[in-house]
């Protein structure tokens, strides 16, 4: 069964310019998504989609395979789901399995991964993707600003050992059938399955602040950081 890891990691980012190049504990956010994909031994093939000379460079330095994202794929309205459609058209022999690993997530859980892989590889489930456990109560504005909740009866004040946990999107992996996926062409489809993660590894980054969170914690969500070299305060600021 081939097992193919796509990673979308385009070069434009309003947020943080070249935030897939930026680095935790020294390691650029698309390398650290290799690494996690090949540190599961159950996938074949790591691809990275991306329009960027930049990102290329890095993706083939870390012994990735590179599709060239096309620009219509590439703005910021652009979808995951439409960069690895574009992937799967490019990979021979197709694969049956599809990982998406999204570089913003720098603290992918290999071990969850593969788990995740095998519950699809058994045929248990179509789709499975990485998630922490909340039990935040959540609220909404209204047009005129006011607040209600939506997961909750605010007149009940639960207990958190008296709720049922929901779960929160980390962001770091979907693994998918391929074929159901392309039917599809969304990510959620057929019988969906959650990989329950630690919440520490659960950080997305999107902002600046996100970025240094990130490299505060890198030495305690993965140890063999601390000894590496880090170049994150040169690239946060260039």
């Amino acid at each position: 069964m081939s097992i193919v890891a796509v990673i979308p990691a385009r070069g434009g980012s309003k947020g943080i310019p070249g935030k897939n190049l930026r680095p935790v504990a020294g390691i650029p956010l698309v390398v650290r998504s290799i690494a996690a994909a090949r540190s599961c031994g159950l996938i074949d093939r790591v691809v990275v989609s991306t329009d960027d000379p930049a990102i290329e460079e890095a993706a083939l330095a870390a012994e990735a395979e590179v599709v060239d994202r096309p620009a219509h794929l590439s703005g910021d309205r652009a979808t995951s789901e439409s960069a690895v459609l574009h992937a799967l058209e490019h990979i021979d022999p197709p694969a049956e399995i599809v990982v998406l690993l999204q570089p913003t997530s720098p603290f992918i859980d290999s071990a969850a991964l593969c788990e995740a892989i095998e519950r699809v590889r058994s045929g248990r489930e179509d789709v499975v993707f990485s998630a922490i456990e909340t039990f935040a109560f959540l609220w909404q504005l209204d047009d005129l600003g006011r607040a209600t909740g939506i997961n909750h009866d605010p007149s009940v004040r639960s207990r958190r050992q008296d709720r049922e946990p929901q779960f929160q999107e980390t962001g770091g992996f979907y693994v998918m059938r391929a074929r159901g996926f392309s039917r599809a062409r969304f990510r959620f489809f057929g019988r969906v399955g959650v990989a329950i993660v630690d919440e520490r590894t659960g950080i997305e980054i999107d902002t600046l602040d996100q970025l240094r969170l990130a490299n505060t914690i890198a030495p305690l969500v993965d140890p063999t950081s601390s000894l590496r070299p880090s170049a994150s305060s040169q690239l946060e600021h260039s």
